[in-house]
């Protein structure tokens, strides 16, 4: 998506280090308080009344809610074999800023969606706060993003059988879609709204725009293969004043590089054999070379 390189582009320094960390630490604290001492991690949950009254913690500690109460040893095996490789995995395909930005989205989405259910409802859903607003949601979120970078990754699923990430992504995709139309159906649609903010950012990365398979590992190898071909010096583009000049970007059509207009994009295509990039112009309606 445009505008996300643009933000990635000026505020790309702002992108948290090792993000993926914290996240399981947040989830371990949460489990941890939920035997340990429920009490207070009541105290964190994302209450609108408790905010409003000036205990604006609440508006980053819910996160510490973990995505799964089931049994210690589950809770254990779904952060060393799920939760931590597919995160990692995906911060460090995307990059520190642009994971940062997809975590923080859904959490953002999840606060405004808890004020809306406050004002629309009156507050007798805020003590539900911790049921309601946790991290699951976000956490599947990840896991979708997850299946469509890397949508031919085969997992054992209950460490025996072998199925790919799309496959399973299609599962989980259906089974939200069935969740939200349970609770519209039964007149809950207050417990729907939090499944559907804490997915937009999965929607606004992905589903809202065409280019998401640049996202995809084998593009990014491609793409970092070509860059190293190019900072080798064997690429030279003529333009005004220097017939000599080194570009980085090339379009395959109209020839066009980063000199001719310095906002002009390039992106690689995947459906291509072999290494050709092509202007924001020409993207989406240049013929694929086999």
């Amino acid at each position: 998506m445009r505008f996300i390189d643009k933000l990635e582009r000026k505020y790309g320094r702002y992108g948290i280090e090792n993000l993926t960390m914290y996240i399981i630490i947040s989830y371990v604290l949460g489990y941890a308080l939920m035997y340990i001492n429920p009490g207070a991690l009541s105290m964190l949950s994302l209450n609108v009344t408790k905010i409003l009254q000036g205990q604006v913690w609440r508006l980053i500690t819910w996160i510490v809610y973990p995505p799964s109460t089931s049994s210690p040893l589950w809770f254990v095996i779904a952060i060393l074999f799920f939760y931590y490789p597919i995160s990692a995995s995906l911060e460090h395909t995307w990059g520190k800023f642009k994971f940062t930005l997809y975590i923080l989205s859904g959490m953002i989405f999840t606060v405004i969606a808890a004020f809306i259910l406050h004002f629309v409802m009156g507050g007798v859903l805020d003590g539900l706060g911790g049921i309601i607003f946790s991290t699951y949601y976000i956490s599947l979120s990840i896991f979708l993003a997850y299946s469509l970078t890397y949508p031919d990754m085969t997992v054992l699923l209950m460490f025996v059988i072998p199925i790919k990430m799309k496959w399973m992504s299609i599962v989980y995709a259906a089974i939200v879609i069935y969740d939200v139309a349970r609770y519209f159906m039964n007149g809950a649609w207050f417990m729907a709204l939090p499944i559907i903010a804490s997915l937009l950012n999965f929607v606004i990365f992905f589903l809202g725009t065409r280019d998401f398979n640049r996202y995809n590992p084998k593009e990014i190898h491609r793409k970092n293969e070509f860059k190293r071909a190019v900072n080798g010096g064997s690429k030279t583009v003529p333009f005004p004043g220097n017939s000599n000049a080194v570009t980085k970007h090339k379009c395959a059509v109209c020839g066009r590089t980063e000199k001719d207009d310095p906002n002009l994009e390039f992106r690689f295509c995947s459906k291509c054999n072999g290494n050709y990039e092509y202007c924001q112009d020409h993207l989406y309606t240049h013929i694929h070379k086999k």
